[in-house]
């Protein structure tokens, strides 16, 4: 085992240089060639568990450098991945092993940087793990994966638009858990992803059908009543397009009118002496709205 950490240092320094001489590009380019060629890939990733922490670390090093490496116009390491995607699933899996979690992690973000490789793992079973993943009990691990998470929803906007319409119902059943989670952190972060990848003008039809289903309205407004300041804000981010939608359907209308005076008050409340002034002409225009949708609806019954 020390022959062979010995030999993943001297593979870095051949890729990265060692702070003195810069690396050969001919050599690194038979190197990533021969890693290729020679099936050292599966190998490096099957016996990450056995190797020591800073074999590892050199490791994904290593992987961060021969991913983007061309070789006769050719990105060979990507291709190879290509081939042997089960690798990917691997990588993903190791979450639940703590002493990888991290450099596995690295890897998969490295991976995820090239759309092929995001759209399967999108598209794979296992991407359904990273809910379970996010709320591990290991605070280190679980922020990792979040962050894995956040690149595979963020990278690459036709992939993610293409996954959430084929699969709209399971995510946004699993995504809620992870929005009424007990965890502070597990709230804080997806919501805040949800802001960042449901407003985005590819995804603008799945954010029509979010904001028409009176479910996700409710978890809205139930994150509107967050003991924290900061999941209050984020949530009326969100909540405000429900209540700007002009297209409103009824049963939102509905909702929004029979809890109108307690919605009035948290917004009211909401952000006193911390947001700017842009945040607080939202504020006003959407209690306006919710004043106005309360006034036909009483009208109405």
């Amino acid at each position: 085992m020390e022959e062979v950490e010995k030999n993943i240092v001297a593979m870095k320094v051949m890729l990265a240089g060692d702070g003195e001489v810069e690396p050969n590009p001919d050599q690194v380019s038979q190197l990533t060639l021969e890693v290729c060629n020679e099936d050292v890939i599966a190998l490096f990733i099957h016996k990450l568990p056995i190797l020591g922490w800073e074999a590892r670390k050199n490791l994904v090093h290593c992987w961060s450098i021969m991913l983007k490496q061309k070789v006769d116009s050719t990105f060979c390491c990507v291709q190879y991945m290509e081939k042997h995607l089960e690798l990917l699933d691997f990588l993903v899996v190791c979450y639940d092993n703590k002493e990888i979690a991290l450099h596995c992690g690295g890897m998969l973000r490295e991976c995820i940087k090239l759309p092929s490789l995001a759209k399967y793992i999108l598209e794979s079973p296992s991407f359904e793990l990273f809910f379970k993943f996010v709320e591990l009990p290991n605070f280190d691990v679980a922020s990792d994966a979040f962050s894995t998470f956040k690149d595979l929803l963020t990278k690459h906007e036709s992939a993610v638009s293409q996954y959430l319409t084929d699969n709209y119902s399971e995510f946004f059943e699993q995504y809620e858990k992870l929005l009424t989670s007990p965890n502070y952190v597990t709230r804080r972060q997806s919501l805040k992803l949800l802001s960042e990848f449901l407003l985005e003008p590819p995804n603008s039809h799945i954010m029509k059908r979010y904001i028409a289903e009176v479910g996700h309205l409710k978890v809205m407004m139930n994150l509107l009543k967050d003991s924290s300041k900061n999941i209050q804000i984020s949530a009326f981010h969100i909540f405000k397009v429900f209540v700007a939608n002009p297209n409103k359907p009824r049963e939102i209308k509905l909702i929004l009118a029979k809890n109108h005076e307690r919605l009035l008050a948290l917004l009211n409340n909401l952000g006193k002496g911390g947001e700017d002034d842009q945040f607080e002409e939202e504020k006003e225009l959407i209690m306006k709205e919710i004043e106005k949708v309360s006034r036909l609806a009483n009208l109405e019954s």
